[in-house]
């Protein structure tokens, strides 16, 4: 986990280098209203670039002392973003966002990584829910790395919790709020601390040849709290511009320091670096224009929101709803299951060993009746696709210890090799469930022969 939350350290941990021309003062009795509003439509352009260093120490294992490895990176992201739709309060809950560059690369213990979002799917949908991103393609289906390097990216318009509630004079300090706090630490429960800003001055800034009139408010502090890595804390300094020309949040410069902690508050790895982000707004991207948006289905349904699972060390590829995830990998198996306590086994075969239908019933009739499970009902095999792309199916109703579920099969024979499927599904919503387990079974592919 700590390995893969590298990614959301890349929006974490911040630094930002800009120009100063001249500077101008604010009188201590004219307080300044500084504020971002956001509308439907809205467009702006977004660079980030971030730099890491630091290490990780694996998890320990029996007699074996862990040694931390040395963990190194960089990110280079641009998109232009599009205002969907906007709250009775003004928050942002959806946007329209075109990548046009999103490279990420890191050394974890002389292990060269990359991430990207592959180019077919660049063009995204991104719902705000509780201070995540849920992005969906319409051009695609997403697969869950692509998932995760958006939600770990800055969603700028939640920056706006640094700025005042109310007129502020220079030197004065204030509280940044919580949804603020947790975008740039990527927290899901603080459980102490937080960030104090300031009003340091008014500055004059040359942005595209032009002076322009910047708030320039600095922000520091030490937070301590969740995320998936488990327990860590969080140390953040930083500064941003606030355009009062065009009043929108202009640049953020941030340096910090993340600390990963074990059970007992010990440091078991630590990753500093530094972020730059700069946003312009007023943009107009051909792309996101109301025309080049007309047809395209902006709200998530049961087809734009599926997700791919390719890995071609198996030498398989398939999409999936994201009511199921990828429980385990091992050796020729994929497991999936849902929270509501479905499951589903998928398992390669070479062209010589996948069985028949015939074959799969009755090993599945004989292991069955070694664990004393009753047979109730039983759906004979039927084919639901034939040729090179072969396909068919049965099933089993149960009824053990008490519970009735199905055993739904499935069958997949191709020129590079078989697969077949066991999925365990409980009564409650049954019919759809059959539905997403037949989609699975028809979009696999088998790309390495076997």
């Amino acid at each position: 986990m700590a390995e893969r939350k590298l990614i959301g350290m890349f929006r974490q941990i911040p630094s930002l280098l800009l120009l100063l021309l001249s500077s101008g003062f604010v009188r201590a009795d004219e307080p300044i209203h500084i504020a971002e509003r956001f509308a439907a439509g809205d467009q702006c352009h977004v660079s980030c670039r971030v730099e890491i260093t630091g290490t990780l120490t694996p998890q320990q294992e029996k007699a074996k002392e862990s040694k931390p490895l040395p963990v190194k990176g960089d990110s280079a992201i641009e998109y232009d973003e599009r205002v969907l739709t906007v709250d009775s309060s003004g928050t942002v809950q959806k946007t329209a966002r075109i990548y046009r560059r999103i490279d990420f690369q890191r050394t974890v213990g002389g292990r060269e990584q990359s991430q990207t979002i592959r180019p077919a799917v660049r063009r995204l949908v991104l719902l705000r829910r509780d201070n995540t991103e849920v992005p969906f393609s319409p051009d695609g289906p997403l697969t869950l790395g692509e998932i995760d390097l958006v939600r770990t990216d800055v969603f700028t318009p939640a920056l706006s919790g640094l700025l005042p509630t109310e007129g502020v004079r220079r030197g004065e300090r204030w509280k940044a709020t919580a949804h603020a706090v947790k975008e740039l630490t990527d927290m899901e429960r603080i459980e102490e601390g937080g960030l104090e800003c300031a009003l340091e001055e008014v500055t004059s800034l040359k942005v595209n040849g032009q002076a322009r009139r910047q708030a320039r408010i600095a922000f520091a502090g030490t937070v301590r709290g969740i995320n998936e890595d488990g327990p860590n804390r969080q140390h953040l300094e930083g500064y941003l511009y606030f355009d009062l020309e065009s009043n929108h949040l202009s640049y953020l410069t941030l340096k910090g320091a993340h600390s990963l902690l074990d059970k007992q508050g010990k440091e078991i790895g630590r990753i500093e670096g530094r972020f730059t982000l700069t946003r312009q707004t007023r943009q107009r991207n051909k792309d996101l224009t109301d025309d080049a948006l007309r047809g395209v289905t902006l709200e998530p349904n049961a087809d734009n929101t599926l997700l791919l699972y390719d890995n071609p060390e198996l030498g398989v590829r398939f999409i999936y709803p994201r009511r199921w995830r990828i429980a385990g990998e091992q050796d020729r198996q994929i497991t999936l299951d849902t929270a509501g306590g479905n499951g589903l086994l998928l398992t390669l075969e070479s062209t010589s060993n996948a069985p028949t239908a015939a074959q799969y019933l009755k090993e599945s009739r004989d292991w069955l009746a070694k664990q004393k499970a009753k047979i109730a009902r039983e759906e004979p095999p039927r084919s639901l696709r034939a040729g090179n792309d072969q396909l068919d199916r049965f099933a089993l109703e149960l009824e053990v210890s008490g519970q009735k579920l199905l055993m739904d099969y499935l069958l997949i024979r191709q020129p590079t090799g078989g697969a077949t499927i066991a999925a365990r599904l409980l009564p409650q919503d049954l019919a759809a469930v059959r539905d997403e387990v037949e989609r699975i079974a028809k979009s696999v592919v088998i790309t390495k022969r076997k």
